[in-house]
């Protein structure tokens, strides 16, 4: 059976669509483990994931703490050397050199922060996936690379010397080495801003994690089925947040007249007491909450945004930091959502975007033009009729009005959370059947342009044989060399190192970082 090892950093936005794609690989016949935060355990355990966890909650917490201080002027060495993320570098790499499987095994990390499974590619021979969750993070190539090759070159160095791998010369080619580089959102997204390189795969934004059966709180019900629709204010999961984003925020909703939903996970960063009208919840389903908001003020991330467009909320965005600009930037583009700078951010100007957002609501888009300004949101590729969904069902075909009765587009109908019609494809179900074919084909990917993979056509398997070619996504099947095996494609990977070489490695690891892992 074939190993998925999955390396991630981050909060909700980074870590649950690592949470996705593994549930999605182990559907397919995969095994999998992640390896991330320990405060993503029960998640990784509800979708029967193996788990090894690289810190505790507390060095966790910490480490939310400290990075608010990276937009103020801490250093990057501070910044790792305090966290002990050297040190977590090597537990993920022993993690995943104790569950290598020559010839079986394929390394998922989120792109750019998992340099240890570029290491364990390296050192084992294995093929590696890196995974981007939002355009900036492959803008921001060369941004990393400076940090990593002159910043934080003496820790990486040292890391490097203890694995026993050579010092990295061609730093370009090193960072680029993944077989297969994949990017989490639509086509139309990464055109309405700095377009991603051809290597990188678009495969749509990941559906939520959410299951439907996640209850409401009593208090939110209470609210949201009140007399005036609250807006929802959420900054996410992390705490790289500007100083002045819950107060304008709040304030700003209640200038306009709306109660307000706020979710945060943090109570210490929400105003105190809370003002009149004002609901507090450290979490709410917002699978569940985001079609019944009057409109959706938030921070800007990916996972946010992109559940506010499955839901048709309105969103007025604070972005500040990071992928946020970029991100909101790219939805004003297409005016899906209206964005402030933080020098901006003042209840006085909020207040009129959320009365305008309110009176306006969600522009209908048009599900005939996938790649114009009006296309579906969430779409990659309007489906053509006959081809068959990666659940199983089959496609249908786009109706050309676009319409959205009870508030869900006509083209199709619900299938296993993924609606036909070719409107709200589900990228991590996309991306995870790229990643499998690593598993049974040499990455030796033709380049193309960035409209990214076409219409999937096929479940998720592992199987190595004819049938698993003919059921392959049409763009992956054309690209898989006829009559390769997995043990022809471990073979041509494996050869850099013995097998003696790669279990000296994995041994002493082993030995020395058995404690921490968990």
């Amino acid at each position: 059976m074939p190993t998925m090892l999955l390396v991630t950093h981050g909060t909700d936005g980074d870590v649950l669509p690592f949470v996705r794609l593994g549930a999605e690989l182990r559907a397919g016949g995969h095994e999998v483990t992640l390896i991330t935060h320990a405060h993503y355990g029960p998640h990784a355990g509800r979708a029967g994931l193996g788990f090894v966890p690289i810190d505790t909650a507390a060095e966790f917490e910490r480490t939310l703490a400290d990075t608010p201080d990276l937009l103020g002027g801490l250093g990057w060495q501070e910044f790792y050397e305090r966290n002990g993320l050297y040190g977590q570098m090597e537990l993920e790499f022993a993690a995943m050199a104790a569950r290598y499987r020559a010839g079986e095994t394929v390394l998922v990390g989120r792109h750019t922060s998992a340099l240890s499974v570029l290491f364990a590619a390296e050192a084992l021979g294995a093929p590696a996936a890196w995974v981007a969750v939002a355009p900036i993070q492959i803008m921001a190539e060369r941004a990393a690379l400076h940090a990593y090759r002159h910043l934080l070159w003496e820790g990486i160095a040292g890391v490097r010397r203890r694995l026993g791998l050579a010092p990295i010369e061609d730093w370009d080619a090193w960072f680029s080495s993944a077989a297969l580089h994949l990017g989490l959102w639509p086509r139309w997204f990464d055109r309405a801003g700095t377009r991603s390189p051809a290597r990188v795969r678009l495969t749509g934004f990941p559906l939520p994690d959410e299951g439907p059966d996640e209850p409401l709180p009593p208090a939110a019900e209470e609210v949201l089925s009140g007399p005036v629709a609250p807006v929802l204010v959420t900054g996410g999961t992390g705490r790289m947040l500007h100083g002045r984003f819950y107060t304008a925020a709040v304030e700003g909703a209640r200038q306009a007249g709306r109660p307000v939903l706020l979710v945060v996970r943090h109570r210490d960063l929400v105003p105190d007491p809370l003002p009149p009208g004002v609901t507090w919840f450290p979490r709410l389903p917002f699978h569940a909450v985001m079609p019944r908001v009057a409109a959706v003020v938030h921070h800007g991330g990916i996972g946010t945004l992109s559940r506010a467009l499955r839901a048709g909320a309105p969103q007025i965005i604070l972005a500040h930091g990071v992928d946020r600009p970029d991100n909101a930037e790219r939805l004003h583009r297409h005016s899906l959502a209206t964005w402030l700078p933080a020098p901006r951010w003042t209840p006085e100007e909020v207040a009129p975007l959320i009365k305008s957002a309110t009176a306006q609501g969600t522009r209908p888009p048009d599900l005939t033009q996938p790649d114009g300004p009006d296309a579906d949101p969430l779409a990659t590729d309007v489906m053509q009729p006959g081809t068959v969904r990666p659940d199983g069902g089959p496609g249908g075909t786009v109706q050309p009005d676009g319409g959205q009765p009870g508030g869900e587009h006509s083209g199709g109908t619900q299938t296993g959370g993924t609606q036909t019609g070719g409107a709200h494809e589900d990228g991590v179900r996309r991306a995870a059947w790229l990643i499998s074919s690593l598993a049974v084909a040499p990455p030796d990917f033709a380049p193309d342009d960035d409209a990214g993979l076409t219409s999937p056509t096929g479940n998720i398997t592992a199987d190595t044989g004819s049938e698993a070619v003919a059921l392959a996504p049409a763009g992956v099947a054309a690209e898989r060399k006829e009559g390769a095996t997995a043990v022809e494609a471990a073979r041509r990977q494996l050869g850099r190192l013995s097998a003696a070489q790669r279990q000296a490695v994995a041994e002493r690891l082993r030995g020395r970082l058995s404690g921490r892992e968990a």
